[in-house]
């Protein structure tokens, strides 16, 4: 059964991960430029949005989507401040968030992860869900500073907190704070593209992601900008409203559990067709009941 889900969710998850590696011409993407404030922006190209603080003592990205695209990233760099890239922060270690890694890290920027995020890097991952195998990076594309719970950048006029989310969408979770201008990037603990991606095999939960939504919403208030790990700029209550689809979700399927439904038989009752699905939503509940099994 198992296989079978994963299989579909592999063709069906190519908008994700698969399509833009291997079948996508990066030619034809276009990498939108969204102002947040005087010196935060936001950058959407193909996979995960990137975050930028800009100031004098250069440019910080948080994530930088995938390596192909990394010229046309340093266009949209070029038309909002002269500086270098400096620093990189990854919110986890999917290679929509890090690929770039290989071009930025060649050209000196430091990068800076949580400690799972480098270990994950540092060695060849497959991911099930799409049937696919993430390469381990070179040397010069890894984080070469990296935190366990947390850690504290003050550049170009800002305090950036960096808090772990711990097994959340995956074991390396991060949240990144603008303190002064309360805007915050998520990375993929919260996405607007419906029913999430949840890497339980690397270390990802349901129970986490809730919690991790929890942490996000104890900072961030009714002004807070929020970056999620993709879709348009959000707000606090639509991180709210993304905590409320996952709690029902998760209330429903080990309620079904402990009355000792099968998967098959949980599937058969409730897709959830209410809620918006880039990739097979038989393939989602597998992921949260996998987690919540375990």
């Amino acid at each position: 059964m198992k296989t079978l889900i994963y299989t579909t969710c592999f063709v069906i998850a190519s908008a994700l991960f698969t399509k833009p590696v291997r079948a996508q011409n990066f030619d034809t993407v276009q990498v939108k430029t969204v102002k947040i404030t005087d010196k935060i922006y936001m950058l959407q190209g193909e996979g995960g949005n990137v975050g930028v603080l800009t100031g004098n003592d250069g440019i910080v990205l948080i994530d930088d989507e995938f390596a192909p695209l990394s010229e046309k990233i340093k266009n949209a760099l070029t038309a909002i401040s002269d500086k270098p890239v400096r620093f990189i922060i990854n919110t986890h270690y999917h290679f929509d968030h890090t690929d770039g890694n290989k071009i930025f890290g060649e050209q000196g920027a430091i990068i800076v992860a949580q400690d799972n995020v480098r270990r994950r890097l540092t060695t060849d991952q497959f991911l099930t869900a799409f049937n696919m195998k993430q390469d381990a990076l070179s040397y010069s594309a890894l984080p070469k500073i990296t935190f366990t719970d947390s850690v504290t950048l003050h550049l170009n006029g800002e305090t950036l907190k960096v808090i772990h989310l711990k097994n959340a969408h995956t074991d390396g979770d991060a949240l990144i704070w603008f303190e002064e201008s309360n805007v915050m990037h998520t990375g993929d603990v919260f996405v607007r593209y419906g029913l999430p991606v949840i890497d339980s095999e690397h270390g990802g939960s349901i129970d986490g992601m809730i919690t991790g939504t929890e942490n996000i919403m104890k900072i961030a208030d009714a002004n807070t900008k929020i970056i999620p790990g993709h879709g348009d700029l959000a707000s606090e209550k639509d991180v709210a409203d993304f905590k409320a689809m996952l709690q029902m979700i998760r209330n429903k399927i080990a309620g079904d559990i402990k009355k000792g439904k099968t998967f098959k038989q949980i599937t058969e009752e409730n897709l959830f067709t209410q809620y918006n699905a880039v990739f097979d939503r038989s393939a989602f509940i597998l992921m949260v009941y996998d987690s919540l099994k375990k």
